[in-house]
């Protein structure tokens, strides 16, 4: 079957864990002539649910398969088995807007994967508190925004940034080392759907300068984290993780500089699980199709 006379999705699910799941959603898609390249499935014991990420391909040709005959079929599937899904096209950039501030480590990394076609995304703005890179935006040549944020005028701000998310539909927003904690509400609206990144010294070093705090006490791994955006401050369900070894001969520059090769690596794996719908929520968990 030719990519000229095929149409790819990716269908991901989860439901309460029974016999004959894939079976329904196999034989759903062998009676419209589907062909299944990539499947993948998880069944968790704990939690008694089940996730499974399938991408296809549809014929254009005889058996004429569209997007809303086919996640109407997928409904109706899907509702004895109390199965929570999404159908994506497969190969689509994925809508995104990246936020930054003043470390632009992850930011041009991003942009640099993205342009290399290492990232399937479409950055449709780039929003910081500052100006530091409207320049690296420009040229990319990505619509920059700045918008400072004070203790007086973060509410105001806040309301921008949302506009300026209502207006470009994202898929993803990316806080590239955005140093500003967002609003419950802003966290709310953005659920699934926002990925931070941050060093994995937490709880342990908060605050400014944890590289120094890290030195401090003659740290021997230095570690990222890259998560979905929650209220519950750095706490929310965790995508992806690394660490590098360090020892007594690091200066703090050296620290720093293994911190953001770590920090722009687990932040890129994790964009690029999103982006190709790999990343299902199981509760305060992900399941990661990687």
């Amino acid at each position: 079957m030719s990519a000229a006379s095929s149409t790819a999705y990716i269908l991901t699910l989860s439901c309460p864990d029974r016999p004959g799941i894939v079976h329904a959603v196999s034989g759903l898609l062998l009676e419209r002539g589907c062909n299944i390249e990539e499947a993948q499935q998880f069944n968790d014991h704990g939690t008694g649910l089940f996730f499974m990420r399938v991408q296809f391909v549809c014929p254009d040709a005889g058996a004429v398969i569209d997007g809303a005959d086919l996640a109407g079929a997928i409904g109706r599937v899907a509702q004895p088995l109390s199965m929570t899904w999404e159908l994506n096209p497969a190969g689509e950039p994925m809508r995104t807007v990246i936020f930054v501030s003043k470390e632009g480590h992850c930011l041009n990394d991003l942009l640099f994967r993205v342009k290399s076609g290492l990232l399937n995304l479409d950055v449709r703005a780039i929003v910081s508190n500052h100006r530091d890179f409207y320049q690296l935006a420009a040229s990319y040549n990505i619509p920059f925004h700045h918008i400072a944020v004070t203790q007086a005028t973060k509410a105001q701000a806040e309301q921008r940034q949302l506009e300026i998310i209502d207006a470009e539909r994202p898929e993803l927003v990316v806080l590239a080392r955005y140093m500003q904690i967002l609003s419950d509400p802003m966290c709310r609206q953005l659920s699934g759907r926002a990925i931070n990144i941050h060093h994995s010294f937490l709880p342990s070093f908060k605050g400014a300068k944890p590289y120094y705090q890290a030195h401090d006490r003659g740290v021997k791994l230095i570690g990222a984290t890259a998560h979905y955006v929650t209220a519950d401050l750095d706490e929310g369900p965790i995508i992806e993780q690394d660490v590098a070894r360090v020892d007594h001969a690091d200066t703090v520059d050296d620290l720093t500089a293994v911190g953001r090769d770590t920090e722009s690596q687990v932040l890129a794996r994790a964009v690029k699980w999103h982006s190709e719908h790999r990343v299902l929520l199981n509760g305060h968990r992900t399941v990661v199709f990687n």
